[in-house]
């Protein structure tokens, strides 16, 4: 019996130590679900910073808005790229996740893009495509306010939906589209006002195509930066905080301003 305990204890030691080695090799990896542009472009010249420090980097890409987060929130994942506070917030309220920021990267801002027309002048009974989701619709009426083709309810910022027009001036109509389907409308459509990262993979520039665009200096440019959002009690790891460090390095910004002409700007 005695002979059958000590063998059971160093199986035990044995399997111990294996799944000890495990977890810390699993440190050094770091997992991330990301969209396309700019968020796998930037994590994958954040790869050699990373690798200076002995992590390895994987990144994978997503096409959705969902899938990212339910990822992270069940461990697949240690982090995801590709979202703004006011949607993880929203997304953690209607779906019950634990998601949370570790830290801003970049914002990308919003524009108006000619479909059928190519100037603002000609407003008048407009088709204005804008995306379909809280946060984002809300951030394109504020656009759509800001340079004079509607008016918004007073306190109708950040969750305005279009029931809270109170002025429509040139009858525009809007059309709700998923973000992601925004810049497919542009043929059918007078405008469309679209996410700068959907903008950038159907190949437009907010310096060059974008008929007016969100100031830096405005409330949504602060409003809806980019983060790295993670599993709560997670945000403070080694691995993510030097993930965050990263992305936020001097080489990652400089490669920012040289490569996306206004489309995307690095977060203080």
């Amino acid at each position: 019996m005695k002979k059958l305990a000590a063998i059971l204890a160093v199986a035990a030691l044995s399997v111990g130590a294996l799944t000890g080695c495990g977890s810390k090799a699993d440190d050094k990896v770091i997992k991330v679900a990301a969209t396309a542009v700019p968020h796998a472009e930037l994590l994958e010249q954040a790869k050699p910073i990373l690798e200076e420090q002995g992590y390895k980097l994987e990144i994978q890409v997503f096409n959705d808005y969902v899938q990212p987060n339910e990822v992270v929130e069940a461990g697949d994942f240690d982090a995801n790229y590709f979202q703004h506070i006011p949607y993880l917030n929203s997304f953690n309220e209607e779906k019950g996740t634990h998601l949370v920021n570790a830290g801003g990267i970049h914002y990308e801002p919003f524009g108006i893009y000619p479909g059928k027309e190519s100037d603002l002048a000609n407003i008048e009974g407009a088709t204005i495509a804008v995306p379909n989701d809280t946060t984002n619709e809300a951030r394109a009426l504020l656009l759509l306010q800001d340079n004079g083709i509607i008016k918004l309810k007073d306190g109708a910022d950040l969750t305005a939906t279009k029931v809270d027009i109170v002025e429509n001036p040139y009858n525009i109509e809007l059309v709700e589209v998923e973000a992601a389907q925004v810049p497919r409308t542009l043929p059918d459509v007078s405008f469309a006002v679209m996410n700068g990262n959907y903008a950038l993979e159907a190949g437009y520039s907010v310096a060059k195509d974008a008929l007016a665009y969100e100031s830096a200096d405005s409330v949504a440019a602060s409003t809806y930066v980019n983060i790295i959002a993670v599993k709560e009690g997670n945000e403070n790891s080694p691995k993510i905080q030097a993930l965050v460090a990263a992305l936020k390095s001097d080489a990652i910004k400089q490669y920012i301003a040289d490569n996306y002409d206004g489309g995307v700007i690095a977060y203080k």
